[in-house]
């Protein structure tokens, strides 16, 4: 199974990049794995909210495949500890899937027709972070969640 997370906008802050890249490094010893980033969408501070969360749904629906299996992150989606998060990813790698693809959103969240094509909704945290922190934590969760699958030590309970 191959894991893919979509974004819009590319990763602005040097150090979240950093972050980023060592965990992805990482994370490709044990399943492959993609970040694609989107384009921003042009114009869009003089853009009606429910404009711009369209553009980003017409992108984000774009780059989806038939077979994919589609978890948004997103605020009201289900959360996880860590080790439920790894039984999740296990699960998924279990049944079959060629893809799980999982989404972050632009600012205002996602147009309906991304969450009508959506299997799932994740939120990392009742908190809120920057989308551009979420990619940096997203991804380290996800290398957890191989680690404890492989009883390797980097996790602590």
């Amino acid at each position: 199974m191959k894991i893919c997370l979509l974004v819009i906008g590319k990763t602005d802050a040097a150090y979240i990049r950093t972050g980023i890249e060592e965990y992805e490094k990482r994370l490709t010893r044990y399943v492959p794995y993609e970040m694609r980033v989107l384009p921003d969408v042009k114009n869009s501070k003089n853009m009606p909210e429910s404009l711009q969360k369209g553009k980003e749904g017409e992108l984000i629906l774009g780059q989806l495949q038939a077979g994919d299996v589609v978890v948004l992150l997103d605020e009201k989606g289900n959360q996880f500890t860590s080790t439920g998060f790894s039984g999740y990813l296990a699960q998924k790698m279990q049944s079959g899937i060629k893809r799980l693809v999982f989404v972050i959103g632009g600012p205002y969240g996602f147009a309906e027709d991304v969450y009508k094509r959506a299997n799932d909704k994740l939120s990392l945290s009742k908190m809120t972070f920057s989308h551009q922190m979420v990619r940096m934590i997203f991804v380290e969760q996800v290398y957890r969640a191989m680690t404890i699958m492989n009883g390797e030590p980097y996790h602590h309970e």
